[in-house]
């Protein structure tokens, strides 16, 4: 998580305190692009989306399905995307990351407790913060 919050951070341009998301090349994550996604945030009423090509292999496994386009807001909130629409919108309302962290909890005849972490960056453009940068760490 430390990596991805540095990487965000060094994309701020001069005074900035969001970083513009056309400077967002996930190839710089070199060894983690597979943990990240990157989300379309939508004018208002905001919804979110998983952008096209750009959700991260380890994601998609642990979901358990397609995420490229599909809105959050028309998913069922599974692992690991418990309480993402929420959090989305608030780094949106607040301009700033937000941190999630999950604790699964044991369930007979299943296998064992999924924890994960979650982190949520804002980017701008076109005048509004219009994409989201998220990153899981899954233990």
């Amino acid at each position: 998580m430390a990596r991805v919050q540095a990487f965000w951070e060094g994309l701020k341009r001069r005074q900035a305190t969001i970083p513009f998301w056309d400077d967002v090349h996930l190839s710089a994550l070199a060894g983690l692009a597979d943990k990240v996604t990157m989300l379309e945030a939508s004018d208002p009423p905001v919804r979110f989306r998983f952008a096209l090509r750009l959700t991260g292999k380890d994601v998609k496994r642990e979901y358990g399905g397609v995420l490229d386009t599909k809105f959050l807001d028309e998913m069922k909130p599974q692992h690991p995307l418990e309480f993402l629409l929420s959090q989305c919108t608030a780094t949106i309302e607040s301009g700033a990351p937000t941190y999630y962290r999950h604790v699964g909890a044991a369930v007979r005849g299943q296998r064992s407790p999924q924890n994960y972490s979650r982190l949520v960056l804002p980017l701008w453009g076109e005048g509004h913060i219009g994409m989201l940068l998220a990153a899981f760490v899954f233990e």
